[in-house]
């Protein structure tokens, strides 16, 4: 999601007044003298016949009140000790660095600038080791989910470059700060969008002390991205609690230090989430004809069959097995103009890791590159060019 950057200690110290204001407006109005009662017509002036009404100020719940809400609802949802849930807030952090970092996500980049920073030698061959290394495992999973390995191998390399950099945030700064004080922009017209984030991040922080509860996870310990993802494969709260499993037999689920769990997980993840087929294609690149029929399809569910796709111009530039795949159209912003490829039930089922199709293309580029397959080091490289 595209979000407007906003300036960090400003934005934080304009929303804490604007709170501090929003809290008196519940309280009986003072008695006002004569004097201040007099001009009050003339302070709010009436509006020039045919001129629109100005928007309402959107304004953000005061956070006393909407923490307090928070509380009693996970507490009652969750069997949770309301004190307890109290004691742990009140160790939470609001950080401008968290906004800062949401508000700017690497996925709003075009394709040409988003693939270098994932497509590179070095991660390319530090997949190859990992998975060299991990081999068996990772077997393990891909015979048990039919989710390949190279494909866990690259999610892992996207989003920790292989468990090096798995998140420097407290997770519960993290939800805390985007639940309760993500700056609001004052436009209604984004409020709807506003309002679902900031719903999101409040159940998520909901789910992390549910998490903590069924695992025994100290909460207040647990780093992970300015997001609140955790763990090598990075995962929510919510995901962590529906679709983690246990992968070597020992009834936990270790998302931090155990990569038969975590192989396993990401695995589950794709096909419970998203639909894995095992064996079936992800994505193959397309030739758009001249008069091709424009596709914007308001998700990347492959709802086309091969047949309605080439009768609005789009055929494989590889072909398809089974030809009766159904696909959508993707187009990317390349650094030669634009690509088409066809994505399949297996793309879609990387985006709902994340929904960007960006993230998707390099998940998958990364993944061919990794396994070795046939010029996909050459296909990995802007311009096929050799990488430093």
């Amino acid at each position: 999601m595209t979000r407007r950057h906003f300036t960090r200690s400003a934005a934080i110290s304009a929303l804490v007044a604007a709170l501090a204001g929003c809290a008196t407006q519940a309280q009986a109005p003072a008695p006002q003298t004569p004097a201040a009662s007099a001009p009050a017509a003339a302070a709010k002036p009436r509006p020039v016949p045919g001129t629109p009404a100005l928007p309402e100020p959107v304004v953000q719940q005061p956070i006393d009140i909407a923490r307090a809400a928070f509380v009693r609802e996970t507490a009652a949802q969750y069997g949770i000790d309301p004190a307890y849930i109290e004691s742990v807030l009140a160790q939470a952090e609001i950080r401008d660095s968290i906004i800062a970092a949401m508000s700017k996500p690497a996925e709003a980049k075009p394709w040409r600038d988003y693939r270098p920073i994932f497509i590179t030698r070095s991660r390319i061959d530090g997949g190859r080791a990992f998975l060299a290394e991990h081999r068996d495992e990772l077997m393990r999973a891909e015979a048990k989910f039919g989710v390949p390995a190279e494909v866990i191998v690259s999610i892992i390399g996207v989003e920790t470059n292989y468990g090096r950099n798995t998140g420097s945030y407290p997770v519960l700064d993290a939800l805390y700060t985007l639940a309760f004080a993500y700056p609001r922009s004052g436009d209604p017209a984004r409020l709807d969008r506003e309002n679902r984030r900031e719903a999101f991040f409040r159940g998520e922080l909901a789910q992390l002390f549910a998490l903590g509860k069924e695992t025994g996870l100290d909460i207040t310990t647990l780093k992970g991205s300015y997001a609140g993802a955790m763990g090598w494969g990075q995962f929510m709260p919510s995901s962590y609690r529906e679709f983690a499993v246990d992968g070597d037999g020992d009834g936990k689920r270790d998302l931090f230090n155990n990569l038969d769990d975590v192989f396993a997980s990401i695995a589950n993840y794709f096909v419970k989430k998203g639909g894995w087929e095992r064996g079936g294609p992800v994505t193959v690149r397309a030739n758009a004809a001249a008069n091709a029929q424009p596709i914007e399809p308001e998700s990347l569910d492959p709802l086309y069959t091969m047949d309605e796709l080439a009768q609005r111009g789009f055929r494989p530039l590889t072909p398809v097995t089974p030809a009766a795949q159904h696909a959508t159209v993707v187009m990317l912003d390349g650094s030669s103009g634009p690509e088409y490829w066809f994505g399949f039930r297996n793309f879609y089922a990387i985006t709902r890791y994340n929904i960007s199709k960006h993230y998707a293309m390099a998940v998958y580029l990364l993944g061919e590159a990794i396994a070795g397959r046939s010029d996909a080091d050459v296909a990995a490289v802007p311009n096929g060019q050799p990488s430093a």
